[in-house]
């Protein structure tokens, strides 16, 4: 086979469709032993070692190849386990998509100890690379080894393991308009080991999928437009997906037996945003996404989206959860960005995140925000940032005390009905604060950010005792992954107390709610 593509196995495990375990492989091998993480992770399966469903990113490079000259017969899509089967001597480039491949994200920053600790990303990642790189040696091959994806970053930043590795070009920037004449220069001989891409495909040049993803997922716009500096994808020029264009991906996945899809975004509610000053959503044009989506498919997720979107636009929030038919047992779930409580540091870093609201009301908004996602059964998954550049320890604490105003407020609201999560992020410089010092855990700590990360695993943990059952209902692994989950949940509740106590910092202190107020949405 002319061109092989792949990625490491945290890429194509379903970790038994459980919500957001797909961060299993951010957690590190010494923590979590491999026949636990054995037990959870359940792979996608393989047609003959070809990807029944793969990752998105890889089926929009194999577009893109089989529209720049390469023949369906000369490009693959392999399951890492079986990538062997596809390499002979006239393969020209094994190319391996790649999300977190030495463990540097910030989620996984966080539970390795600042990278002491290795990573299943980087176990999984690493170990794929050393069998490519032996089987090219073995059988005497001359294929080059590529690396692309969200995180080829890394390869360049740890160039002595790269080199290790054997890897010969890393791709880094968005391909689909040139990947074909990038990948005839690597097998011309011609291209440079650190391919850094700095243009962007406009929305013509990004070919539909052509085989199914996994999760069903299609991607409804690219980059964000709200320029926060420590995100890349909020840095890049937004291009929006025709609704026609979305229905012809989701109908690939149709076709496969994929009945619910992922729409995936860095903001859902900036789909065809038109108000580009204060970012209010386009509430029709999401509404009729969805409305077109679930036309045709049974469930639709979103991935990402902010709080100060959803309490702009509630509208969206009650239609999408009609569509869905959602419920306290069925929930829609959402990935957004918490950061900090700081109004100043949220002027600083991303100051537009919180329009059409100012930086000072963000404490307010992620409250109201919460309140509006959580009366029309949306869960959102809430990722803060520990170390952020110029932060006081009384900005973390007022991280701390907002998390725990967020909780007794929506309880007493909401009742059972009350959900979200937080997961404390280390701080990684990228985007345009890759200049910035990042935070190491092993270092930094404060007793400010102690009590942050402290009380955001302190509610996690109570979300596991009593939401868990809810955003699993009718996964028969539930019964399988729930007393693990309680159990690992509260081990490290405690081991971050008694690391606490050991360095005089009494978590345990009560902390006072911030003097905020829920307000009744109106529609």
């Amino acid at each position: 086979m002319r061109i092989v593509l792949t990625a490491d196995e945290t890429l194509t495990s379903t970790y038994r469709h459980i919500p957001l375990l797909d961060f299993l492989g951010c957690a590190p091998v010494e923590r979590v032993p491999k026949p636990v993480y054995r037990i959870l992770d359940t792979q996608v399966p393989d047609d003959n070692g070809r990807l029944t469903f793969a990752p998105y990113g890889l089926r929009k490079v194999e577009a893109a190849l089989l529209l720049q000259g390469y023949k369906r017969e000369e490009v693959v899509v392999a399951h890492p386990r079986n990538v062997e089967k596809f390499i002979d001597e006239n393969t020209k480039i094994v190319g391996v998509n790649t999300m977190d491949p030495y463990g540097l994200g910030p989620v996984t920053m966080m539970f390795t100890e600042g990278g002491r600790l290795t990573s299943y990303t980087k176990l999984k990642f690493t170990s794929l690379m050393r069998r490519v790189r032996d089987y090219r040696e073995k059988k005497g091959y001359r294929f080059k080894i590529e690396v692309g994806g969200p995180g080829a970053w890394q390869l360049e930043t740890r160039e002595r393991l790269t080199e290790e590795l054997k890897v010969d070009h890393v791709v880094i920037g968005e391909t689909e308009h040139i990947i074909g004449d990038i990948f005839k220069d690597i097998e011309a001989g011609s291209a440079e080991k650190y391919i850094h891409v700095k243009t962007w495909p406009k929305l013509e040049q990004i070919p539909n999928i052509v085989n199914p993803t996994f999760k069903g997922m299609v991607e409804v716009m690219r980059g964000c437009g709200r320029g926060c500096t420590f995100c890349v994808p909020n840095l890049r020029t937004a291009r929006f997906y025709p609704i026609d264009k979305i229905l012809a991906e989701i109908d690939v996945n149709l076709r496969a037996g994929q009945k619910t899809a992922w729409l995936h975004s860095e903001d859902i509610f900036n789909y065809m945003v038109e108000d580009r000053k204060n970012f209010y959503p386009n509430e029709d044009a999401v509404i009729a996404l969805f409305e077109a989506v679930l036309n045709k498919v049974e469930f639709a997720n979103p991935t990402h989206g902010t709080a100060a979107g959803a309490l702009a636009a509630p509208r969206i929030l009650k239609r999408v959860a009609e569509l869905n038919h959602a419920n306290l047992n069925k929930w829609v779930g959402i990935q957004v960005g918490f950061e900090t409580a700081s109004p100043e540091l949220i002027r600083k870093i991303a100051n537009n995140k919180m329009k059409p609201f100012s930086p000072e009301e963000w404490p307010w908004v992620l409250l109201n925000g919460t309140y509006a996602f959580n009366k029309f059964f949306w869960f959102p998954a809430y990722t803060s940032i520990v170390g952020i550049p110029g932060e006081t320890d009384e900005d973390e604490l007022d991280t701390a005390r907002l998390i725990v105003t967020m909780e007794r407020k929506l309880r007493d609201k909401l009742g059972e009905q009350a959900h979200f999560s937080v997961t404390p992020l280390a701080f990684v410089p990228m985007a345009a604060l890759k200049n910035e010092e990042g935070f190491n855990i092993e270092e930094n700590l404060t007793p400010g950010r102690v009590f942050h990360i402290y009380h955001a695993w302190k509610h996690l943990a109570w979300e596991v005792d009593h939401g868990l059952s809810r955003v699993t209902k009718g996964n028969p692994a539930y019964l399988l992954f729930a007393p693990l989950a309680k159990m690992g949940s509260k081990l490290l509740v405690r081991s971050i107390r008694k690391w606490a106590i050991h360095h005089g910092i009494d978590v345990d202190k009560p902390l006072k709610p911030m003097d905020l107020k829920i307000e009744e949405i109106d529609l």
